[in-house]
């Protein structure tokens, strides 16, 4: 279900000190992942919901998902996992099932202006694994923000607290200086617990809206 994108109700007054925005990879800076789960069903000719079915709804999908998550399995082993699920073959499954991923321009841009204001920007993302698919390369995250947190090179993903706390402590800001943006509602919690003014991102022209109304910067 969508909901509209929103500021937590937890956060300080709009248009506060804040020193960096952290932004999720996955629905964010990209196109969205159910776009892309659609795109490769069609592509394999399976049902439109079977791909997403297998790896956010079945428990073993989801259960390999976390696994690939904290680097406790491999992107192979997660291809061979949910080729097994889909009755598929396995080889480069990821690479495959994200062909059609694209930059969300409007946000992607927005970031670039951000920083450019001297507003720190960070990625924090759980990681779909890097070989031999390296989903983030195109979007050349180190040269594009200051910090970047992929789960699998920490052992700990998101939801758990550690994951943010890390983050804060790589950009040596407390979580009232921070803006933390994702798709994932559930992903946003423990982000306000640490103080972290959170927004909700499920369209990017609302997400680029909430922050221009947190950090005035010129397009």
């Amino acid at each position: 279900m969508t909901h509209p994108s929103a500021v937590s109700p937890q956060s300080p007054v709009p248009g506060g000190p804040y020193a960096a925005v952290i932004f999720d990879f996955g629905g964010v800076l990209t196109t969205p992942m159910d776009d892309t789960a659609l795109c490769f069903a069609r592509e394999i000719g399976l049902p439109d919901d079977a791909y997403r079915h297998a790896v956010a709804v079945d428990p073993t999908g989801r259960q390999l998902y976390a696994q690939l998550e904290r680097g406790d399995i491999s992107q192979e082993e997660w291809n061979t996992g949910i080729a097994s699920l889909l009755g598929i073959d396995g080889t480069n499954l990821m690479g495959r099932a994200l062909a059609t991923l694209r930059p969300e321009q409007a946000v992607v841009t927005a970031a670039a202006q951000i920083r450019a204001t001297g507003v720190r920007t960070a990625i924090l993302s759980n990681s779909m694994g890097m070989a031999p698919h390296n989903p983030y390369a195109p979007w050349a995250l180190d040269a594009s923000h200051d910090v970047v947190v992929l789960s699998e090179q920490h052992r700990m993903r998101k939801p758990d607290p550690e994951i943010y706390e890390l983050t804060l402590e790589l950009l040596g800001l407390p979580g009232s200086a921070c803006i933390f943006v994702d798709d994932n509602p559930g992903n946003l919690v423990p982000a306000q617990k640490l103080g972290i003014t959170t927004i909700h991102a499920t369209d990017p022209d609302r997400t680029v809206a909430q922050l221009r109304r947190l950090i005035p910067y010129h397009q």
